[in-house]
């Protein structure tokens, strides 16, 4: 296994001499420079881990070199060494991104430490960073799989919010639209790609304690409080903080948030002073915000804070063909993870998955996959084995009257005709629904008959108009 490299950089030969003896006897290989310009070349060809740095040198200053070292590596481990220990220099140092500073007479016990810490510091930080690239790759704007123009507009949106330095942005969709990728492509997209993304689901936790694990608190704050904690605010600090279902957050809370976003500030609980935050937030959820804002269930200033970028997710429905893409990136992540060969999806299959509505959106088509993947046998995914409730949809389709071809067009046509003001279709759809529910006398078998949808169809449309039992 090949030495870790040294390069140590002095204009005194006698020093050289000590530290690259010292150097050897520890299972380094030291380099050597006495001044900057040499430094600078066996830096650039021999990609030292480490370097031990002269500040007064005869063609210029180490505190120069120095800044040349984190321009050319930003990960360079720099340890900074001077007969004249003076505070400028220090500061000028450290601020410019030395690991240590060390004083002359050396101690070389200190000075062995010193280079292993700052040996193993740099590997960690460029473990660091490649993890983080990879985080950036798998979760870049690339990687959402969609053609459609809804959602080509959405992530278009998206790329230029996440180009900017706007400090909250609200994302709404349904659930299963991948509001949560959305999130983290905007992070990854981001200048704050380098720091923490952190991310909490304010439906997972009681409100007696989400308020701790957003602010952190202070030791004595409470009574099981026996130390200081930081909160997520904290941890996500020049990062981005993803608050998931924001719409189940408690009005007390929502207040502390709106103040967080206003003041661009926080308090721990049980603290006395505000501590500066410099973080983006990205809150999501699937409700109609304004709508619960009106309810008073949600703060309306806190919708308006949020609001001002806000970023529709469409549902499955909505997206034409991607459907079958998310198919097929579903097939190639399964076959991998499942050590299998699928090469797609049969005709049928693709007629389906093309009428079939998903009201679980990406989140239940990824679910079909992976249950039809691991039952099929064949080389293609069949109807087999799908959920019933794609097959009855798809039987339901079929069995609807179809107009011939010979007759004429007028007789094709609905009898409803579309006032000049226009119609709310949606509202119009639903009341179709209440009546089909109401005469049915609550049999939603028999009401998805008179509509002439698939059952499943039904529960997804009861469940946007909070149906109750008359």
């Amino acid at each position: 296994m090949p030495k870790e490299k040294v390069l140590v950089v002095d204009d005194d030969s006698a020093i050289r001499f000590t530290l690259a003896e010292a150097l050897n006897s520890w299972g380094y290989d030291p380099l050597e420079a006495a001044t900057v310009t040499a430094a600078l070349e066996l830096f650039e060809t021999e990609q030292p881990s480490a370097v031990l740095q002269d500040i007064n040198l005869p063609d210029g200053s180490g505190l120069d070199a120095l800044v040349e070292y984190k321009r050319r590596q930003t990960q360079a481990i720099v340890i900074m060494i001077t007969g004249n220990v003076q505070l400028d220099n220090t500061i000028a140092a450290l601020r410019g991104g030395a690991y240590d500073f060390i004083s002359k007479p050396i101690s070389l016990g200190e000075l062995q430490v010193t280079i292993r810490n700052g040996i193993e510091a740099g590997k960690l930080r460029r473990e660091i960073r490649s993890l983080r690239r990879q985080q950036e790759r798998r979760f870049s704007f690339d990687q959402i799989i969609g053609k459609s123009s809804a959602m080509t507009e959405m992530i278009h949106l998206a790329r230029k919010v996440a180009a900017s330095e706007a400090s909250s942005v609200l994302l709404l969709g349904e659930s299963g639209t991948g509001k949560d990728l959305v999130a983290k492509a905007i992070h990854y997209g981001s200048s704050r790609a380098d720091q923490p993304f952190v991310a909490i689901n304010c439906a997972a936790i009681p409100g007696t304690l989400l308020e701790s694990e957003l602010f952190g608190h202070e030791k004595g704050a409470f009574t099981d409080a026996r130390q200081r904690k930081e909160g997520l605010f904290e941890q996500a600090q020049g990062g981005t903080l993803f608050l998931d279902e924001i719409g189940e957050l408690e009005l007390g809370l929502q207040a502390k948030l709106l103040r967080v976003l206003e003041e661009g500030a926080f308090r721990r609980v049980g603290g006395l002073k505000d501590l500066p935050l410099d973080i983006r937030i990205i809150a999501a959820s699937n409700q109609n915000l304004k709508a619960e804002s009106e309810a008073g269930r949600f703060r309306l200033d806190l919708y308006y804070r949020l609001s001002v970028i806000q970023i529709d997710l469409p549902p499955l429905r909505e997206r034409g063909d991607d459907a079958l893409l998310l198919a097929k990136y579903y097939i190639e992540h399964f076959n991998e993870r499942l050590r299998k060969r699928v090469r797609g999806l049969t005709g049928d299959v693709e007629g389906i998955f093309r009428h079939y509505v998903w009201p679980g959106n990406v989140r239940e088509l990824r679910n079909v996959i992976e249950r039809a993947m691991i039952l099929e046998d064949s080389d293609l995914i069949t109807a087999s084995w799908l959920p019933r409730d794609l097959i009855r949809n798809e039987r339901t389709l079929a069995s609807s009257p179809v107009v011939p071809e010979t007759q004429s067009a007028e007789a094709s046509t609905p009898s409803f005709q579309l006032p000049p003001e226009g119609i709310d279709l949606e509202q119009i759809e639903l009341s179709f629904v209440s009546q089909a529910m109401e005469r049915s006398g609550g049999n939603q078998t028999r009401a998805a008959e008179l509509l002439g949808i698939s059952r499943d169809q039904l529960r997804y449309r009861l469940k946007k108009i909070d149906w109750s039992q008359p």
